[in-house]
């Protein structure tokens, strides 16, 4: 005999039509009009102290080189360590292998934005937040934006505003939760959890917070280094529709060709000591390549007078150049789609996750020709204007990286180009089909969370 039992609607139809409309809003919100943000954010700027310097491995508080490895990490255990990685990518002759340093941090981060209705409207509480790698320090963050390290008080700092909302019993209604990765070229296996929940309850804003809606973050997203890339990530996961209820490939076809790419490609990776690792050399300020290419680890001292702790040393990453990421867009019978890539990353948990039809710093392939040129790189640098869709310059993640920059885009493939045979390890798909896709964890990678909030807020529309 079965007992009697309330059930629930599987989704929620009327989100989609409640995110559509707080995109749609895009001038005023409940607290603040788009444009009194610059405003808002100076005077956030003004109000605290935030200086940044770089330092010599030595000068670093709390951090050191082990002995016997050489990793460089805290005297706690906690936050991270920067560690050696050994890849091998493919079998036989044809495959490729490298050393290279690795930020290890196994702990599983919160990435999480506060929803409330105002008005009939969705708004989304940010927070102005600094971030030492940041190239203008204070951009806009989640609500939340903690490692365990920072909301467990290794640092022995202040509480972490909000977190009861996105750790307590009594948290408000899920929009989204789900792990995704960070960037896979620097990170071990690195996730945060990606969090979005609506809140009844009355919730003032601190000093460094604001309501704002999506349109109005969408907004934002067409100015440079202004939102920053956890904020971005989060954003991507938004269940918001993207109509178009039709497209080139099944849903099912789709996953099949992503399974397939996982299956087919071969990486082995293992942690080294970073002692041991080949081609790269330490000074006393940096660990850097031999050919001064991909990236450097530094160190640098930060004080900030709004983090839960107001003074610090870290090493952070440092990138050799500005990246370049690019999704190529094209309609097949009136449904626009993107070209996504089948990336094999090194710090992937998966093997595979889908990229922009192009990610790579120029600079790192400046030796190559012909061949053996990243496909699509060179049509997208070549574009016309009038084949750009969208394009600003955004920062990647600010605590861990330095002055880490890409020029993101949206290219429209006719016109700048591009073939349309496509090379193994690329795919047409619909922008709903990806944001089905972010119900799960480890399929979008971070650069394509980026472009495709772009599309989520209505900074673009296709």
């Amino acid at each position: 005999m079965t007992t009697a039992a309330a059930l629930r609607p599987r989704h929620d139809d009327r989100l989609a039509d409640r995110l559509a409309r707080s995109a749609a809003v895009t001038d005023t919100g409940h607290q603040l009009r788009t444009d009194a943000f610059d405003d808002w954010l100076d005077a956030r700027r003004r109000a605290h102290h935030f200086r940044v310097d770089r330092i010599p491995f030595a000068a670093l508080d709390g951090w050191s080189f082990d002995p016997a490895t050489g990793n460089l990490g805290h005297r706690s255990g906690r936050f991270f360590t920067v560690e050696g990685l050994d890849v091998t990518v493919g079998q036989g002759p044809t495959a490729r292998h490298w050393q290279q340093p690795v930020i290890n941090q196994p702990e599983v981060g919160i990435l999480g934005i506060l929803a409330k209705e105002f008005d009939g409207v969705l708004h989304f509480l940010m927070q102005a937040k600094m971030e030492p790698g940041n190239p203008n320090l204070l951009q806009l963050s989640p609500t939340v934006q903690a490692t365990r390290s920072n909301y467990t008080k290794v640092h022995r700092g202040a509480d972490v505003k909000y977190l009861e909302h996105f750790t307590g019993p009594r948290r408000g209604h899920v929009l989204a939760d789900t792990l995704q990765s960070e960037h896979g070229s620097w990170f071990h296996h690195k996730a945060n959890r990606n969090v979005l929940v609506e809140t009844t309850d009355d919730v003032p804003a601190d000093d460094d917070f604001c309501w704002l809606t999506l349109g109005q973050i969408g907004r934002l997203l067409l100015r440079p280094n202004t939102v920053n890339m956890d904020a971005r990530t989060v954003l991507a996961c938004v269940p918001a529709g993207h109509g178009a209820p039709h497209a080139l490939h099944t849903d099912t076809d789709l996953r099949s060709w992503i399974t397939g790419e996982r299956s087919r490609h071969d990486l082995h990776t293992r942690r080294i000591p970073l002692a041991r690792v080949t081609d790269w050399i330490r000074d006393d300020h940096t660990v850097r390549h031999v050919h001064d290419r991909y990236f450097r680890v530094t160190a640098v001292s930060v004080e900030a007078g709004n983090r839960e702790v107001t003074g610090w040393t870290q090493p952070l990453f440092e990138p050799v150049g500005r990246g370049i990421t690019a999704f190529a867009v094209r309609s097949f019978a009136g449904v626009p789609h993107l070209l996504v890539h089948a990336r094999v990353e090194a710090g992937f948990l998966d093997t595979v996750e889908l990229g922009p039809t192009v990610q790579y710093t120029p600079e790192n392939f400046a030796h190559l020709t012909g061949e053996d040129r990243p496909p699509f790189l060179d049509a997208v640098r070549a574009a016309p204007a009038s084949a750009v869709l969208y394009e600003a310059v955004h920062a990647e993640e600010g605590g861990r990286f330095l002055n880490a920059e890409s020029r993101y885009l949206l290219v429209d493939a006719d016109r700048a180009g591009l073939p349309e045979d496509l090379p193994p390890g690329y795919r047409w798909a619909t922008p709903a089909q990806l944001t089905d896709l972010l119900r799960h964890s480890h399929y979008l990678n971070v650069q394509a969370r980026t472009l495709l909030a772009v599309l989520t807020t209505g900074a673009v529309q296709l």
